[in-house]
């Protein structure tokens, strides 16, 4: 099992931390920095200034948001961003969820794993530098009866085939992403569910591929906070865990609040909307269970982080991507640095 970081949404008030963190993880021999974006900064930008001031460290994209760009948009960003690292991008891609995507992108948030399959194909199609012609349901190119003609891609990237990733929540979604990704980046793992969560459908759509998991990356994000003190580590992630529970997405469609009732939280997650949805948002972290927080994070000293790692690997994670947690730089870097003495002591480095 290998070691990522994530250093989440930039502009949030940790920047010069989170570069500080992200140099720390590249001398420490972590495997992938990623970067996010929702509605606020966009990864390309961040990535390429992280690379620009590591010398090893991958940087991902977890995600690039498919309403925000056109399939070819992205081929070009993803070719220039290999070129520029000599090839140390990876491409996370993801629908995002019905509120940005219609409310500020303006797309209409229908048909996410059509979508998301023509999409994938496309940018794969402009990336192997072929003239780019393509006839689906929600793309055509070049357009019908019109000037446009096919173009290739001329920028080289640094490597034939860039790593594609897709950020996978559903059972349906999870399967496409074993169908057609090279990895799969998930959110809220729980090592004592993850089989039936998500690893079950990846199998799926492997096999549907004629594919096995081998050279598959199932990567989940894990938020990591080093101390004693278990319940009070885990009450730093109430409100995280309630606003993506509870608030991320519209009643109806909240992606992360039906993962926790296929955990088996049904009661919780519903209280835990109902709350957030009112408005009631310190009522709704307080609703979150002690087992949901712990059972999604690593918390405490270096020995049970450890234990907790060990977990992961033996239900089949690859990719151990964290989120090193604390209210100072100093904190986060004892984070990060407590990453890789758990996994050593865990014999998994």
């Amino acid at each position: 099992m290998r070691l990522g970081i994530n250093l989440g949404y930039w502009g949030a008030g940790m920047d010069a931390d989170n570069l500080a963190v992200a140099q720390e993880a590249d001398r420490l021999g972590y495997d992938v920095c990623w970067a996010a974006e929702a509605y606020g900064s966009d990864a390309p930008t961040v990535l390429a200034w992280v690379a620009a001031q590591t010398e090893r460290i991958d940087v991902g994209s977890a995600i690039l948001q498919i309403p925000a760009r056109q399939p070819a948009m992205t081929a070009m960003t993803a070719a220039t961003l290999d070129s520029l690292t000599k090839g140390r991008f990876r491409l996370g891609l993801g629908v995002s969820g019905p509120q940005v995507s219609e409310g500020w992108y303006g797309v209409k948030f229908d048909k996410p794993l059509a979508r998301t399959r023509e999409y994938v194909e496309i940018v794969r199609k402009a990336m192997t530098r072929e003239r780019l012609s393509y006839e689906g349901e929600h793309w055509t190119l070049p357009l019908p009866d019109g000037p446009g003609k096919p173009l290739k891609l001329t920028v080289h990237p640094e490597r034939e085939h860039i790593p594609l990733y897709i950020a996978a929540i559903g059972p349906k979604n999870l399967e496409q992403t074993g169908e057609i990704a090279d990895g799969a980046l998930l959110i809220f793992p729980a090592a004592e569910h993850l089989e039936a969560t998500a690893l079950t459908h990846i199998r799926a759509g492997r096999a549907k591929a004629g594919l096995t998991m081998e050279g598959f990356d199932v990567c989940p994000t894990v938020p990591l906070a080093l101390g004693e003190d278990v319940n009070a580590l885990a009450d730093m992630f109430r409100p995280y865990t309630a606003l993506y529970v509870g608030g991320m997405g519209s009643r109806k469609q909240n992606f992360y609040n039906q993962l926790a009732q296929r955990m088996g939280y049904e009661k919780e997650a519903a209280e835990i909307q109902d709350k957030y949805l009112a408005g009631d948002k310190n009522g709704a972290a307080e609703a979150v269970p002690h087992s949901l927080i712990d059972s999604t994070t690593l918390l405490g000293p270096v020995a049970r982080i450890a234990d907790g790692m060990r977990a992961y690997a033996e239900a089949g994670v690859t990719t151990l991507t964290l989120a090193p947690a604390g209210f100072t730089l100093d904190e986060r870097i004892a984070a990060l640095r407590a990453g890789t003495e758990a996994m050593e002591l865990a014999g998994l480095a």
